[in-house]
């Protein structure tokens, strides 16, 4: 059964943002290898147990929220099987190089969440 496997968090300010994370929760938040500025977070329940793993970057549009990723078996099929339901894909399957591929979803009550199919 598909679970969130990622979180999205779009920031206005990453400095500010940081700051406020690693303050509130003691998230572990680095920057990511590649041209685009984005930060992977680590997390971890009160016992020390890990948790979700989210990524953090600058937020695209103004009414960018934060998106959780379903991780499944097969993008194709669950993109299909959204729309079936009444979903619509808003962002179409996008290769992540080296990482795997997502699509982003919006569902029948206008929800944004993910796809995601790892490599």
């Amino acid at each position: 059964m598909p679970t969130i496997v990622h979180f999205d968090l779009p920031v206005d300010d990453i400095d500010r943002a940081k700051k406020f994370y690693k303050g509130l929760f003691g998230w572990k938040i680095e920057r990511m290898p590649g041209e685009i500025e984005y930060y992977g977070i680590s997390t971890a329940d009160e016992n020390g147990k890990e948790g979700v793993a989210g990524g953090m970057g600058k937020r695209g549009d103004p009414s960018q929220r934060i998106t959780n990723y379903f991780g499944v078996s097969s993008i194709d099929a669950y993109s299909k099987k959204t729309e079936k339901l009444g979903g619509k894909i808003i962002m179409p399957k996008t290769i992540i190089p080296g990482y795997g591929y997502l699509v982003i979803c919006l569902d029948t009550e206008n929800n944004v969440f993910g796809l995601w199919e790892p490599k």
